[in-house]
């Protein structure tokens, strides 16, 4: 008789035979930066996530390098927004801001990545510029990236993540980083973004103004295939990584994207997946710190190189130890 079990019966033989392994640097914590707080302020969705001021992103991001997490991805809550969101371009915005001083902290201890979006800067909140009928005007929007890249290159960032869905931008950011002397600017490109319910708290977190919906640019649930373009695209504009978001309700595209690129895959477990365990488990409903590692290893195992993760931190600590 066949007995798999055999190299079950003991911790020991269970972690000599793992397929599947999780490392802190393979972990990204997404860490938020807010303009004008004199506290860290919680984001009641997010339980344990906070918007930072930046004495406490100081405090946060020496803590991640020093769990060995592999990068920090920054996003920024502006005092003010505008239709066009002007500070994130602004040399001095908050953005920017956040950067240089993770950068201060950290240096090249550990990757420094922005987001190169305009939803956290628009006072519709949609991550592009309007058109007159409030549609998003695609072209418009690729001018606006191109001078962030530029903006977020000159702060430092190690990473930018074109995360807005618009047709050709990484191709604009990347021409737009070259021609500005910024060849080593690498770019992560959010190729297969879907618009999910899954990213609820994530807005509580930016504060978000959005205005309707994302759905006429972020793709739809319902298509696997499409995502397989999408990703084409980004790779021959010259994407260095690709994205696929969210992670745990898109295995499959996951585990199709890891198969057909030879570029780093990322994964992003979101705001939402980062909640439903934290809720189920203030209920007694799961094992919170198994539910944590479970989530984390199934979207390694569907194929990401790098995962990022609400969770960055505290699994980073648990797997040292």
């Amino acid at each position: 008789m066949v007995r798999p079990r055999r190299l079950r019966r003991s911790s020991a033989l269970r972690r000599l035979v793992a397929e599947t392994r999780l490392h802190p640097s393979d972990l990204v914590l997404p860490m938020f930066y807010r303009e004008g707080l004199v506290s860290p302020k919680a984001i009641p969705s997010m339980p344990g996530v906070v918007q930072h001021t930046e004495d406490s992103l100081r405090g946060a991001v020496n803590d991640a390098a020093a769990a060995g997490v592999g990068g920090i991805m920054l996003f920024a809550v502006p005092e003010k927004r505008d239709e066009q969101g002007s500070g994130a371009t602004d040399p001095d915005g908050a953005l920017n801001f956040a950067v240089r001083t993770v950068l201060e902290e950290v240096g090249d201890t550990t990757v420094v990545m922005a987001d190169l979006c305009l939803d956290e800067f628009t006072s519709h909140g949609h991550c592009g510029v309007l058109d007159d009928d409030g549609s998003v005007d695609n072209d418009a929007t690729l001018e606006r990236y191109r001078d962030m890249a530029v903006s977020l290159a000159q702060a430092g960032a190690h990473v930018v993540g074109t995360s807005g869905m618009m047709d050709g931008q990484v191709g604009a950011v990347r021409s737009s980083l070259d021609d500005s002397g910024y060849f080593d600017t690498a770019i992560l490109a959010y190729a297969a973004k879907y618009a999910s319910a899954f990213y609820g708290p994530f807005r509580d977190a930016v504060d978000s103004q959005l205005q309707g919906d994302r759905e006429s640019y972020q793709q739809n649930p319902a298509n696997r295939r499409e995502s397989a373009l999408e990703v084409a695209l980004d790779v021959a504009e010259g994407a260095d990584m690709i994205m696929v978001k969210p992670a745990l309700p898109y295995l499959d595209v996951l585990a199709d994207v890891a198969a057909s690129v030879d570029v780093p895959v990322v994964a992003y477990q979101v705001s939402g997946e980062f909640a439903m365990i934290e809720a189920a488990a203030s209920n007694g409903w799961l094992d919170r710190e198994r539910a944590i590692t479970e989530s984390l290893l199934a979207i390694k195992r569907a194929g990401a190189d790098i995962i990022l993760s609400y969770f960055a931190l505290e699994a980073a600590l648990r797997l040292r130890a």
